[in-house]
């Protein structure tokens, strides 16, 4: 395999591979440097990347493996992520503002969820993948994940009912 050939297999989803990796690590540069080391074990695996069925969700275990790996190197346990990829220009500065701020407490009420779930909820909500391809980075079942999933969804509705009763939450 050329370079020419790699980059357009690994460039639709180098953007999910540094999302789950900000998902798992500390910071944007930890995530950026994880996704290059990343990139370039699969550049040196690049003569067998043709023998897996799924490339994306090859390159998504690699990714999830070398991220815990380094937390586990650096005991690193304040994970949070930050994945504000809304924006809309035609609304005002108020709408804007309140937007931001429910994104942020969306993303705090995901980072107070177990790891897995904060996982599976990165790669099924926010990535759209499909429930065989979590199973197989996760090393899980699809049930497992389907469970988890529902779990991680009706804390998080819970949750936000609970806020919006004692009126912190508007929407």
């Amino acid at each position: 395999m050329n370079q020419k050939r790699f980059l357009q297999q690994i460039e639709p989803i180098k953007d999910k591979m540094f999302r789950l990796a900000r998902r798992l690590l500390v910071s944007k540069e930890a995530a950026e440097d994880a996704t290059q080391d990343v990139l370039v074990k699969l550049w040196k695996r690049k003569e067998t990347l043709k023998t897996y069925d799924n490339l994306e969700a090859f390159a998504m275990t690699v990714t999830k493996n070398h991220c815990l790996d380094e937390l586990r190197l650096k005991r690193n346990n304040n994970l949070r992520i930050v994945h504000n990829n809304y924006e809309d220009h035609q609304t005002g500065l108020q709408k804007q503002l309140e937007t931001k701020n429910e994104l942020e407490l969306v993303e705090h009420l995901i980072n107070e969820l177990p790891q897995q779930q904060q996982v599976i909820i990165q790669l099924r909500e926010i990535e759209q993948m499909e429930y065989d391809a979590i199973a197989k980075i996760l090393n899980m079942n699809e049930t497992a994940v389907r469970v988890n999933l529902s779990r991680a969804r009706k804390k998080l509705r819970s949750q936000m009912q609970n806020l919006q009763d004692y009126g912190i939450a508007e929407h």
